[in-house]
């Protein structure tokens, strides 16, 4: 099929609008010209950040002996192509083609360029007099003919909804989402070789998983047809990597994606990045200490070397050692409450109900303490704190406190009023593990969906011995939100869940 007709086809199943008649148009001519408008490779040999940074001392009104190739995307086209700006992954440079420079041939195919076209051009360096880095070109080619409009590029993309179902779009118009995406690679990159640096070895478990564990959590389900059975989406890696430092690996982490069937917000997203890390031999201050230098340095790399970084109104600096505050003790500093005294369900859903927290019915003495916790303290929590002892009943996989059996040694860290992951000395007491599970499959029964299910296998672990060892998650999605000030996850996932498009 020729491109003309696949041109013809593309418009046909589109909506027809002028513009894109008129770049159809253009490409017809381009063929007519012998060119093609779908070339195979193109040879590039520098980048416009590169050539920007190379020549920022070279004086206005200054021409070079360098010739250069450089390829990228058209974002404005004066005077029929005399005057285009260019912008690869790196950063723009501006191309000037002049009928001394270029053949007679090159400027007729230039006539039918348009904004959103990828090009290639080789030319020489210079600097305008007015201070434009500029490259005098000598060849075009064309590499890829753009044949819709890109949104006006004053008003950029506006429409919410359409910057992230056509995250393409927004990476063509927004240098700011494109640096998010940058700053999200860097981060990761970071957090990979900090923990490589430490010892740790990064593994892989799997994503699909006969028994749904190591948080609670709804699962998605999905089924095997080979196998005839039914498999679940991992929500959480954790059990696996578990197995791990049974199996002798005393330091290993994994970045991976997680699947909850859960509800979507500016900081949920059904899919989505976790760092989680497993330490033989430690304990959960042993993964305070980890958890300060991982996001410390993470806030350093990502602001050239500063600790400090702005959230909206707030600086929030990451430097550690980050203060430790019960979550009881949170409780009682803003309800008055003091749950360690109140240890009787009823009274205590009496107490949160006074406060002005609705409880479920079914919910534990635990329940209670967390819910309360996130109606009165969450948001209060700006700056870098570990919210340590969380309450037994919402914490299946952590040892029990050794001074009160109601808590865990187990921390949550807060951020700017948010949750950015937990961690805790991991329960290796098969006994006790079975126990646990017990009273999740109990909770089940009484219609809790997310409560965890009895891994018999991972049981059986343990009973072969797993050594003393602290845990960790991190969310690496909003972790990146902090550090990049997004203010919806859907800004730091390149192409977020979002329920189909109204027809």
């Amino acid at each position: 099929m020729s491109n003309q007709k696949k041109a013809e086809d593309t418009l046909q199943a589109t909506d027809s609008n002028a513009l894109i008649e008129a770049k159809i148009e253009n490409l017809k001519q381009l063929e007519q010209l012998g060119v093609n408008p779908f070339p195979y490779r193109f040879d590039v040999t520098h980048h416009a950040g590169e050539l920007q940074k190379k020549y920022e001392g070279l004086a206005d009104g200054e021409v070079t002996e360098d010739k250069v190739t450089v390829a990228g995307r058209v974002m404005s086209n004066r005077n029929s192509g005399m005057f285009i700006d260019l912008r690869d992954a790196s950063g723009k440079i501006q191309i000037f083609s002049h009928k001394e420079h270029v053949s007679p041939e090159l400027l007729a195919q230039m006539k039918h360029y348009d904004i959103g076209d990828i090009i290639g051009v080789t030319g020489i360096v210079r600097r305008t007099p007015r201070g434009e880095l500029t490259i005098n070109t000598e060849k075009v080619e064309m590499l890829c003919k753009s044949i819709r409009p890109l949104p006006e590029k004053h008003s950029g993309l506006k429409d919410v909804e359409i910057k992230y179902r056509k995250r393409y779009l927004d990476l063509i118009m927004s240098e700011e989402s494109r640096e998010t995406f940058r700053q999200r690679s860097r981060i990761i990159a970071f957090v990979r070789q900090y923990l490589v640096d430490e010892g740790f070895m990064e593994v892989e478990t799997p994503m699909l998983h006969v028994i749904p564990g190591g948080t609670s959590a709804k699962p998605f389900l999905t089924h095997h047809n080979a196998l005839d059975m039914p498999l679940y989406m991992r929500i959480a890696p954790e059990l696996y990597l578990k197995r791990l430092v049974v199996g002798g690996f005393d330091r290993v982490f994994e970045i991976n994606r997680n699947f909850r069937n859960e509800g979507i917000s500016i900081k949920h997203n059904p899919e989505f990045t976790a760092l989680e890390v497993y330490q033989a031999y430690a304990d959960y201050t042993d993964m305070m200490k980890l958890s300060e230098g991982i996001i410390e340095g993470a806030a350093r790399a990502t602001h050239g070397g500063d600790s400090v970084v702005t959230f909206g109104d707030n600086k929030i600096d990451m430097k550690g050692p980050w203060p430790r505050k019960t979550m009881t003790e949170l409780v009682k500093e803003k309800t008055g409450i003091d749950f360690l005294q109140v240890t009787n369900v009823a009274e205590a859903a009496e107490k949160a109900k006074a406060a002005g927290v609705h409880v479920q019915t079914t919910a534990t003495w635990g329940e209670i303490v967390e819910a309360v916790f996130a109606d009165k303290v969450e948001d209060t929590l700006i700056q870098p704190v570990f919210v340590t002892d969380i309450p037994k009943d919402v914490m299946p996989l952590a040892k029990t406190h050794p001074t009160n059996a109601l808590l865990t040694e187990s921390f949550e860290i807060y951020i700017n009023g948010w949750e950015i992951g937990p961690a805790f000395s991991e329960l290796n007491d098969p006994f006790d593990q079975r126990a646990r599970f017990a009273r999740q499959m109990e909770a089940r029964e009484l219609g809790n969906e997310e409560a965890q299910i009895l891994d018999e296998d991972f049981v059986e672990s343990l009973e072969y011995g797993m050594p003393p060892t602290g845990g960790l998650g991190i969310g690496i999605d909003r972790l990146v939100m902090l550090l990049t000030n997004a203010h919806s996850i859907r800004d730091v996932i390149a192409f977020p869940t979002l329920r189909p498009a109204a027809k």
